[in-house]
């Protein structure tokens, strides 16, 4: 297997990735390849799309209509979970209530070097940026640019913003139909008391997660409400300080990596 260079340029693309193949790249890539970078023919990339692990390629032809790489020798296969302890949780999901534009942006990028696997705004009584709206577009082109720049193989899924109170329904309807569907929610409440809910989380190891983290206005008691009542559902606290969202999106996500993730 061949041994990657660090200095080669990393692309995220949506076909498929095998030996010998030739792959034109997307407008986008290309103009960066050809204009920005202003790489030429032999030049060496590593791609990768979430299926087929890592894989070495060379420009093929670079020309102001396309740029096509040849593949050259998979780098890396894609990590299958046989690789890590079962005990382990490699599948968790950040609810997060939006905030303004730029801090999502580094949200998003933070979440996707932490490890989230799927990226799914919720929209709360105090969500603050729910008139605004969300460009879902800008959001996966941030995690692409992350899982791109920080060497994964993975790029998180990106839902559409919706509705608390929507998003949890589903979660019941989904279980209810299908054991494999079970995810666990960890609730990052302000109102906890400080310290509660860590104890807890070892007995977690292994199940699929939902990590939420509300609005800098916090959850209404009808949200905690429904929140609480809930049996899956674990209240965790992050300590006596307000954070930003975006900051506690980085804290809780190092608590659960560090306590039952891949950490």
């Amino acid at each position: 297997m061949a041994r990657a260079n660090a200095t080669w340029q990393r692309l995220y693309v949506t076909a498929d990735l095998s030996a010998d193949a030739a792959l034109p790249l997307d407008d986008k890539q290309a103009h960066y390849i050809r204009n920005v970078l202003r790489l030429n023919e032999g030049a060496d990339l590593l791609l990768f799309n979430g299926r087929d692990g890592e894989w070495h390629g060379a420009i093929e032809q670079i020309s102001k209509k396309q740029v096509i790489v040849r593949l050259v020798a998979q780098t890396r296969p894609q990590q299958s979970d046989g690789q890590m302890s079962p005990d382990i949780c490699r599948d968790i999901w950040l609810m997060v209530a939006p905030v303004k534009k730029d801090r999502l942006d580094y949200l998003a990028q933070k979440a996707t070097e932490m490890g989230v696997t799927k990226l799914a705004p919720v929209i709360t009584r105090r969500t603050q940026n729910a008139k605004g709206g969300v460009k879902t577009d800008k959001l996966i082109a941030n995690v692409i640019e992350a899982a791109e720049q920080c060497n994964l193989l993975s790029v998180p899924e990106v839902d559409e913003p919706r509705k608390l109170a929507d998003v949890l329904a589903d979660f019941s309807a989904n279980e209810q139909v299908n054991e494999q569907a079970k995810r666990h929610i960890v609730f990052c409440d302000e109102e906890a008391a400080i310290g509660s809910g860590r104890d807890a989380l070892p007995a977690l190891k292994g199940q699929k997660l939902a990590l939420l983290i509300g609005p800098e206005g916090g959850f209404d008691d009808e949200e905690r409400a429904m929140l609480e009542a809930r049996g899956d559902v674990t209240c965790v606290s992050l300590g006596p300080r307000i954070l930003r969202t975006d900051t506690a999106v980085v804290a809780a996500l190092a608590l659960l990596q560090s306590q039952i993730g891949d950490w």
